[in-house]
């Protein structure tokens, strides 16, 4: 009796730790491509209720052989997305917002912390860690590429 519970007991860690897996790997986003343009390291943090801000982070790269501009981006999660930059100014940190973020031609731009990032402002509800958030990037000559950003843990640099 006591070998057939500990084998049940081993059954149900297994499947747990099989189902969270699973749940942990889809919450990682996933890489996606339209025309020449491919987007990869997408993630975002969680929020704590009431915060009305959030950064988005991703890299986009071009193996197209001219230049695009990312320029815009809407998630249904805010009311508002920026493209936003990090700058030394002086000796002050600032951040601004950019009219594009240009992609150059067989080359790569990523948008982290401290740098280039997505501003979501006016936030519908809290960002959740193990949660996505749908967001639609804009370029001036891929057009639109629909992305999911993983919701990391508060404090989390990359998924």
């Amino acid at each position: 009796m006591i070998k057939s519970k500990s084998s049940f007991v081993c059954a149900a860690v297994s499947a747990c730790i099989g189902a969270s897996l699973m749940l942990s790997s889809a919450v990682h986003a996933q890489a996606v491509k339209v025309d020449a343009v491919s987007i990869s390291d997408a993630y975002t943090r969680a929020t704590v209720p009431g915060q009305k801000v959030a950064g988005g982070f991703l890299k986009i790269q071009n193996k197209g052989n001219t230049s695009d501009q990312l320029v815009s981006a809407s998630s249904p999660s805010a009311g508002e997305v920026q493209l936003h930059e990090m700058a030394m100014e002086g000796n002050v940190m600032k951040m601004r917002q950019v009219k594009d973020i240009v992609v150059p031609a067989n080359g790569s731009v990523e948008l982290k912390p401290g740098g280039y990032h997505l501003m979501f402002l006016d936030l519908k509800g809290p960002f959740v860690a193990g949660e996505t958030i749908p967001v639609k990037l804009k370029f001036s000559k891929s057009g639109d590429v629909e992305v999911k950003l993983p919701v990391n843990a508060a404090g989390a640099m990359k998924h």
